[in-house]
């Protein structure tokens, strides 16, 4: 019996350390108490008032060639037409732009329509010429304060990188 003790001790000496762990990383990230009492941080209209960002936009008025299709297990892409047959400029950029979304579906339709459209043929073709200007959008996603929009950033990039290889360096 005193073996089964000391383990079952072990365990909760091992939980309550990655609670205190978890516990430091989820503060870095939460708002400091002060900004409550901060009047330029509280804004009851903020949410409403906020202009929806340009991948929004587009999104709502069509202008994204795919829809999210929920599934019972797995979300995936339903494609207006083959992505094959859709234009890189601009809907590369544009969901390289709605990688810094935070809402669902926009965060989803970015990411898995960004990859989606670098595995058509040709692809590296068509994205090398955007380069220029993709690079750009997917620092700011690298750059941005939420790390699951960082984490989105630098899944693209790799995704990227994996389609245009050397072309990406002198960016």
């Amino acid at each position: 019996g005193r073996n089964v003790l000391r383990m079952s001790s072990g365990i909760q000496v091992k939980t309550k350390t990655a609670a205190q762990k978890s516990k430091t990383c989820s503060t870095e990230s939460q708002p400091k108490p002060s900004d409550k009492l901060n009047p330029k941080t509280i804004d009851p209209f903020r949410a409403y008032s906020q202009p929806p960002s340009a991948f929004a936009a587009t999104y709502a008025r069509g202008g994204i060639p795919c829809r999210l299709v929920h599934g019972s297990v797995k979300h995936k892409l339903q494609w207006e037409r083959p992505p094959e047959t859709v234009p890189f400029d601009p809907l590369l950029l544009t969901l390289a732009e709605g990688l810094r979304e935070t809402k669902h579906p926009y965060t989803f339709v970015s990411v898995e329509g960004f990859k989606e459209l670098l595995l058509v043929e040709g692809a590296a073709e068509k994205a090398i010429p955007l380069l220029p200007r993709l690079v750009p959008v997917l620092k700011a996603a690298l750059a941005h304060a939420d790390d699951e929009v960082f984490g989105r950033g630098l899944d693209a990039l790799l995704q990227l990188s994996a389609v245009v290889g050397p072309s990406l360096n002198d960016h």
